[in-house]
């Protein structure tokens, strides 16, 4: 299994979650970025997040 991409560290300093508008946590185990307000977790696959509401997980 390959290890997988990492995010740009400038990247998750100025995203945030497009639902909310609050700050991002960065889950490098689940390749996710979360959102606590939201209760969301955004996936990173090949080290983009995306950042769509549609494609996040409740968590």
């Amino acid at each position: 299994m390959s290890e997988p991409k990492r995010v740009d560290p400038k990247l998750l300093e100025i995203l945030v979650c497009p639902l909310t508008k609050q700050t991002l946590e960065y889950d490098s185990d689940s390749q996710e970025l979360i959102s606590r307000a939201a209760k969301l977790a955004y996936p990173i696959r090949d080290g983009i997040p995306i950042m769509l509401v549609d494609e996040a997980r409740l968590c």
